[in-house]
């Protein structure tokens, strides 16, 4: 019955945290091992075999993030040559997991059917009986594109957004100065929606944003298993069951 309907492939994403300056070296094997690219942001690390001492002052030294969005049948090459790269199986060199994406948009440039887009935007999660689901959309746009998607984000339904500041190593991103290839500053938006949501806020971003167009920019929706901080008077009744709880004459 389902002979004719087409095969979407699955995304996984790899998230790696290494040492500062090693991010290229690790992104550049990445493509190697066919990763379409990258996108870094700057941190810090607070592990202890990390900290070292100025004048008796612990210095936590600068790391970089490496976001990797890639195929499932190709995602353990990319992890491998990372690995090696990078030295991750050596202490005090970074660390890497892969995380299972339950929605994606914004990958037109990567050769697949047009059906794509629409059938990966659709069948939004309901909340289970044991109170609200969340999801978190993870939107990666040009510079100066966050707040076309936090604002669509929000007439959707989204309370808001975090935006974050990385650089992007994509296959559209080939711009020189002087023979030197220039990596363009990149936007990161972390929205937290409720499950129910996810979809129509994810269907916001890309058509406002334009990512169903190459080179816009990506997002997609990573399951949240657990959330703490949340506290609107509409998620705590959801969660003790007073929705259906008559007041008492």
């Amino acid at each position: 019955m389902n002979a004719n309907f087409p095969r979407y492939p699955r995304y996984k994403l790899l998230i790696t945290i290494v040492n500062y300056g090693m991010a290229r070296k690790a992104v550049k094997a990445s493509k190697e091992a066919g990763a379409e690219g990258g996108t870094t942001i700057i941190g810090k690390g607070t592990a202890s075999h990390d900290i070292t001492s100025f004048l008796g002052i612990p210095l936590e030294p600068e790391k970089e993030i490496i976001l990797i969005l890639a195929t499932d049948d190709k995602i353990d090459n990319i992890l491998q040559a990372v690995i090696s790269t990078a030295k991750l199986n050596k202490p005090g060199h970074g660390i890497a997991f892969i995380v299972d994406i339950n929605k994606v948009a914004g990958i037109r440039h990567l050769h697949m059917p047009a059906e794509t887009s629409d059938r990966t935007l659709g069948g939004n999660t309901m909340a289970d009986s044991s109170g609200v689901l969340y999801d978190l959309i993870v939107t990666i746009v040009n510079k100066g594109e966050a707040e076309t998607v936090v604002e669509a984000s929000k007439k959707a339904g989204a309370e808001g957004g975090t935006i974050l500041f990385g650089r992007g190593t994509g296959i559209h991103e080939h711009a020189k100065l002087f023979g030197i290839t220039i990596e363009p500053e990149k936007e990161i938006i972390l929205t937290l929606i409720n499950r129910q949501k996810s979809g129509d806020v994810l269907n916001a971003i890309v058509n406002e944003a334009e990512l169903n167009k190459p080179g816009k920019g990506i997002a997609f929706v990573l399951e949240v298993d657990k959330v703490a901080g949340i506290n609107h008077p509409i998620n705590r009744m959801a969660k003790e069951g007073l929705q259906g709880i008559k007041p008492s004459l």
